[in-house]
């Protein structure tokens, strides 16, 4: 790859990074509401806000602060770099405890998803890690993966999807989760790369084909199909509401998941409108945002994320994602040579 391929991918996986985290901090006052009840409780989110006194989750949390899907984020890619080459599943499920116990500490709610608190209690009473997550069909998976997008290239999809099913194996290694997460992965990886958004999608598609094959076969067998639909349906212009109830917006994968594509497609790309349209769609909006807004900074690079909006982020939270970004990009480019120039 050329220079200015190498710049490219080193900016969009720093753009992705962070536009995880934007969508995060949108969806963060509205995360487990009815859109109802946010309508009642803010009116329309139109930038960060802080949660209400009470907050069901994200009571203690400030406006511009992110949740779970951030730190578990940071919290994957710091094992994916520290430790190169085969998955350490066992470090992987120690660091999920440590930081479960971490943010109890700070006395905050935002704790491990139903899957991950099952497998992990599971491994905790003597559990197989192999077995701990095979009823896992939530979207705590694909809300982490982008790292593996970052760091896997998507011309190697088999590659890709194998590494998807490693980090999922521990808590969610079913064939719904690891498909969601691998069609996540995948996007992020076509476009961090620089292939245009149809091309990643197709990868998208095509990952989560594969990933569907993975693992046990709870939850739903058709995650591509579902994700197109919700494209499809983005598309046809359906108000949010009709698109929300039609394709769904809880923490199941095949609700999820492709929930953020739809709306990544109803944003044509734009990071922040993404996360304000994800932050009042209802139920688990910081996680769709932060999932719709990865796939939507992937492509359009730190240019495309709103600067103002990036800068009050950053002073709200720790994130450290230049360094982690730039650990990724070196994995992946200790993967095979590129055979092709990046493509627009």
């Amino acid at each position: 790859m050329s220079a200015a391929g190498q710049d490219i991918e080193r900016d969009r996986a720093a753009a992705t990074l962070y536009g995880l985290a934007l969508g995060d901090a949108l969806g963060m006052p509205s995360q487990t509401l009815t859109r109802e009840e946010i309508r009642r409780n803010y009116g329309t989110i139109e930038g960060f806000v802080a949660p209400f006194a009470g907050h069901p989750v994200s009571d203690g949390l400030d406006a511009a602060q992110v949740t779970d899907d951030t730190e578990q984020t940071v919290l994957l890619a710091r094992r994916l770099i520290d430790c190169p080459g085969a998955f350490d599943a066992k470090g992987w499920t120690e660091d999920l405890l440590e930081w479960e116990a971490g943010v109890k500490a700070r006395g905050l709610l935002d704790l491990l998803g139903p899957s991950s608190k099952a497998a992990l209690e599971a491994i905790r009473h003597g559990a197989n890690p192999a077995e701990a997550g095979k009823s896992g069909t939530t979207n705590g998976a694909a809300m982490r993966i982008a790292p593996v997008g970052i760091m896997v290239p998507a011309e190697d999809i088999d590659a890709l999807v194998a590494a998807v099913e490693e980090t999922c194996r521990v808590t969610h290694n079913t064939g719904e989760a690891i498909a969601a997460a691998a069609a996540v992965a995948g996007y992020i990886s076509a476009r961090v790369w620089g292939a245009s958004d149809s091309a990643a999608f197709k990868t998208a598609i095509r990952a989560a084909e594969l990933g569907q094959k993975r693992g046990h076969t709870a939850g739903i067998g058709d995650m591509a199909e579902r994700i197109a639909h919700a494209v499809k349906l983005a598309g046809a212009g359906v108000p949010v509401d009709v698109f929300a109830e039609s394709v769904g917006t809880s923490v199941v994968s095949h609700e999820a998941v492709p929930a953020a594509f739809g709306l990544m497609r109803m944003a044509a790309g734009d990071v922040w409108r993404a996360g304000l349209l994800a932050a009042n769609i209802g139920d688990d909006t910081d996680t769709i945002g932060a999932m719709a807004c990865a796939m939507c900074a992937s492509g359009c690079g730190m240019d495309g994320l709103p600067q103002e909006h990036l800068e009050r982020l950053k002073s709200a939270n720790a994130l450290e994602i230049e360094d982690i970004s730039e650990g990724l990009i070196a994995l992946r480019r200790r993967a095979p040579v590129h055979s092709r120039e990046v493509v627009s």
